[in-house]
Parts: C-alpha cells; sequence; structure tokens
C-alpha cells in the first residue's frame, strides 16, 4: 500500500507514495542516492473498467516498488458524468483528478493527458488505458530501459482479453523491430523531458494525439524502444464499438496528414517517411472514392482479394471492415477540414 498526504504542488507530492514495507527509516535508505519516481496515469470517463484496471496496476506498482524504483503514484485524470465515487473510495491511495472539458470540447483527451503529467511528480511517466489488464512483469518491463539510462521512451504489446483482436496485424508488424515510428499511449512510458521537449499532446485532436505525440517524438530524434515482453491485454468491446473506434481513428488520421504533411504549424513534420502503418488509412479511401469505377467495370471489386488473403488468418472479412470503416473515416475527416478552411 501507498500513503500520500494531502499537498497541490508536484513537488511535494515527490515524497507522496512511499512503500512503507520497502522504506524502513534506517540510516542507509537516508544516506543512498533516491531512485526515480514513477507515475502511472490514467484518463478515464465513465469507463466501467476502471474498477479493475486501478487493482491491477496497484500489483504492478507493488512489485516496481519494492525493486526498482522507490516510488510509485497512480494518477486518474476523470471526467465522468456518473458518479464513480465507489470506485474513489475503493482506491484511496489513487491520486484522483477531477476533470471538467474546456468549454465547446466534446472529446477532451489529449486535454486529460496534458493535466495528468502536469498534475504527476514522476520522473518517468506511464500510461495505460481503461479496460487493460497488464500481465506479469508488465511495468518493469516497459520501465527497464528507461531506469536503466538506454532509452527516454518505450512502447509494450498490446492484446486483446477476447476473440475481438482489431489491432493482431499491426501486433505483427512490430514483430521483430527494436523501434517504432509510431505507438499509442494505451501502453507507453517516456520521461518527463521528452514531454517538455515536445510540448505535451496536441489539443486540438479529439482522437489520434498519441500517434501525433510519437511522429513528433521521432522527428526530434527519440527512439520509441518496443518493449514486447511488457504485454498489456486489452477489453476492445462488440463490434459495433470497434467499428465507431475505427471510424474515429479514421478521422483522427486525415488531421494527421493535413497537419503534418500539409500544415504550416510549428509542430508539422512536413517530410515524412511513410511506412506500413499508413497503407490503409491512404488506400481505402482511395478505394472507396473509386466504388463507382465498379459499375462499368466488375473486376474493380476483385481487388478485395488482395487484402482479404493478407488477412486470410485474422479473421478477413471483420478486418476488411474494419479497414472500410477507417478508411470512411478518413474521407469524412478530410472533409470536415477542408470546410473549415473555407471559413
Amino acid at each position: 500500500m501507498f500513503l500520500r498526504r494531502k499537498c497541490r504542488t508536484r513537488e511535494q507530492r515527490l515524497l507522496l507514495f512511499m512503500d512503507i514495507g520497502t522504506l524502513p527509516l534506517t540510516l542507509e535508505n537516508l544516506t543512498r542516492p533516491s531512485r526515480p519516481l514513477v507515475s502511472v496515469i490514467v484518463i478515464s470517463k465513465n469507463e466501467p473498467a476502471l474498477a479493475h484496471t486501478l487493482e491491477e496496476l496497484a500489483r504492478q506498482a507493488s512489485s516496481v516498488a519494492s525493486s526498482l524504483v522507490d516510488q510509485v503514484e497512480i494518477l486518474v485524470v476523470d471526467a465522468s458524468t456518473d458518479s464513480v465515487a465507489d470506485v474513489r473510495a475503493a482506491h484511496s491511495s489513487v491520486h484522483w483528478i477531477p476533470f471538467s472539458p474546456p468549454a465547446g470540447v466534446r472529446v477532451s483527451i489529449p486535454h486529460q493527458r496534458n493535466r495528468g503529467v502536469r498534475e504527476a511528480g514522476g520522473d518517468v511517466i506511464v500510461f495505460t488505458d481503461c479496460g487493460c489488464v497488464p500481465g506479469d512483469g508488465w511495468l518493469a518491463a516497459l520501465l527497464d530501459p528507461i531506469l536503466e539510462g538506454k532509452e527516454r521512451m518505450t512502447c509494450g504489446q498490446t492484446g486483446a482479453t477476447d476473440r475481438l483482436d482489431p489491432y493482431r496485424h499491426m501486433r505483427n508488424q512490430q514483430q521483430g523491430n527494436l523501434y517504432l515510428r509510431e505507438c499509442p499511449t494505451i501502453n507507453l512510458a517516456f520521461t518527463r523531458d521528452v514531454f517538455e521537449e515536445l510540448g505535451g499532446f496536441d489539443e486540438s485532436f479529439e482522437y489520434g494525439s498519441d500517434a501525433d505525440f510519437s511522429w513528433r517524438a521521432v522527428h526530434h530524434g527519440i527512439r520509441i524502444r518496443y518493449v514486447p515482453e511488457a504485454m498489456i491485454l486489452h477489453d476492445w468491446g462488440n463490434r459495433g464499438r470497434q467499428l465507431k473506434r475505427s471510424f474515429a481513428y479514421g478521422k483522427a488520421r486525415a488531421r494527421l496528414y493535413y497537419k503534418h504533411v500539409f500544415g504550416r504549424s510549428e509542430q508539422s513534420i512536413r517530410k515524412r517517411h511513410f511506412d506500413e502503418n499508413d497503407a490503409v488509412p491512404l488506400l481505402y479511401p482511395l478505394y472507396l472514392l473509386g466504388l463507382p469505377f465498379a459499375i462499368r467495370h466488375r473486376w474493380y471489386l476483385l481487388l478485395l482479394a488482395i487484402p482479404l488473403w493478407r488477412a486470410r488468418k485474422e479473421r478477413p472479412l471483420a478486418t476488411l471492415v474494419d479497414h472500410f470503416a477507417l478508411g470512411a473515416g478518413v474521407l469524412v475527416g478530410s472533409g470536415q477540414i477542408l470546410m473549415e478552411r473555407k471559413r
């Protein structure tokens, strides 16, 4: 368990979370060099799986605090409109941050991420999501390259708690790679100076601010070390929820390309290397735009045999539908951007 005193500043929280069993007040502990404080951040909004995630994180934090670091704190940035008082009461050691979205903001994910990091006292920041179940040794494996001073940013492997595993193909692409060009915050760790150097998460995004964060990190020469041993399982929900997610990610992808390929902001990368992560969000919108061509040229439909064959071991029809939902999101997102530019 962890002891937390009431305080308001980040500096005061540097001594908040102490493992009572592993830090007795001895001369050795008073004189030895301090080890890093780690902050694990979860953002939430009406998430029923939050309680289970916090239980698992507490177990991971206790293990790490007794071996790798002196202190671990867990923070929840909560934008829930439903009451979560029972969850909060059951996890009194968690630093709870009630969050109200800014006026006019419908999806406050990047705002909550930034608030979490600014409230955290950690030298190392870890992000994961509600509904995640960390595997044994997850936190230790994710932190090891950073604590050893070899890396500034690490990303673990994410799977599924049931048969619905929409990102199996991405996991297959990552296998064998020591470093990644892109990653989500569902299983991510980085040093505080990375956050400061990049200026945090871009709050102009609804979804996709984590991909934007990783693109900018790579552009700044920050390597994203892939740690497959740091495994997390996630409940992705039902098929309807997955289709909504794919559509939202497609809209986010359009905004990513607009910002970094065509944009002129200070954060724009402009010249970005395209890779396999860009194939679906670029090719499927083009295919959808070309569907009228199939009225006179039926062979156009036969092109779908290519992705079906490639996904033959990964529920091909479901994968194809997900990709079309993402492609539709790219088209809608692109249309919204064009409308914004005309205003």
